[in-house]
């Protein structure tokens, strides 16, 4: 489902990321792993369309990112990529039900059939009874499962999480864990998760090991 070839990324005389090749199947997890400073975060960013690699290409679905144009890569984005960050990143002033269903409104959905598509999701996460709370009337745990439920809405491809875990206690860490893989074992998601929490990444199907702009390991060993 993705295919990465031959990715370099530098920051003024700091290269970054040193030639990445990498393919990830569809309806699986895979875990980066890693030192800080390896360059999961950066692989990370351009195989989401934050950002742009130097050279290399970037392949979802048989369309190479790379060469789309910034409206281009930012609609891609929209349609077939979620994102679930370390600090969650809802809109304080909106509601769980409204976080969920933002992504949806501004792809032009009717606010009937984003609410539809939140509600759903709100349930499947254990949220129901907290849709109409705002961020603030939230605990760290159910922050995050609001945040997975707002990167779900748009049915995406796949989901790219950085460090999801990493603001959690030990109770939210194993109950978000369990979420990912019964979202993939129920929906067929894709996750490709950049973590330092080991119990994750071992939970993962696939574990990468990135040292110093490379990919050094492609399996359970570790890193």
């Amino acid at each position: 489902m993705i295919q990465v070839r031959d990715i370099h990324k530098s920051f003024g005389s700091l290269e970054v990321l040193k030639g990445i090749d990498l393919d990830i199947e569809r309806g699986k997890i895979v875990s980066i792993v890693g030192a800080s400073g390896a360059g999961k975060t950066t692989l990370l960013q351009i195989m989401g369309t934050l950002d742009r690699a130097d050279s290399g290409s970037v392949i979802i679905d048989g369309v190479d990112v790379m060469k789309l144009s910034d409206a281009k890569r930012s609609a891609f984005r929209g349609q077939h990529i979620g994102f679930v960050f370390q600090f969650h990143q809802l809109l304080p002033e909106f509601t769980a039900e409204e976080n969920v269903m933002m992504p949806l409104l501004i792809r032009g959905i009717s606010r009937r059939e984003a609410r539809q598509r939140a509600d759903e999701l709100l349930a499947f996460m254990g949220l129901s009874e907290r849709a109409s709370h705002k961020p603030s009337e939230l605990s760290g745990g159910e922050k995050q499962r609001v945040a997975v439920a707002r990167a779900l809405a748009g049915k995406p491809d796949v989901v790219f999480a950085d460090e999801p875990s990493g603001s959690l206690d030990s109770q939210n860490k194993q109950e978000l864990h369990r979420l990912f893989l019964d979202l993939r074992d129920r929906m067929g998601q894709t996750f490709v998760i950049v973590t330092h929490d080991e119990q994750l990444a071992d939970l993962a199907d696939r574990k990468i090991c990135m040292k110093d702009g490379r990919i050094v390991s492609d399996s359970d060993s570790v890193c």
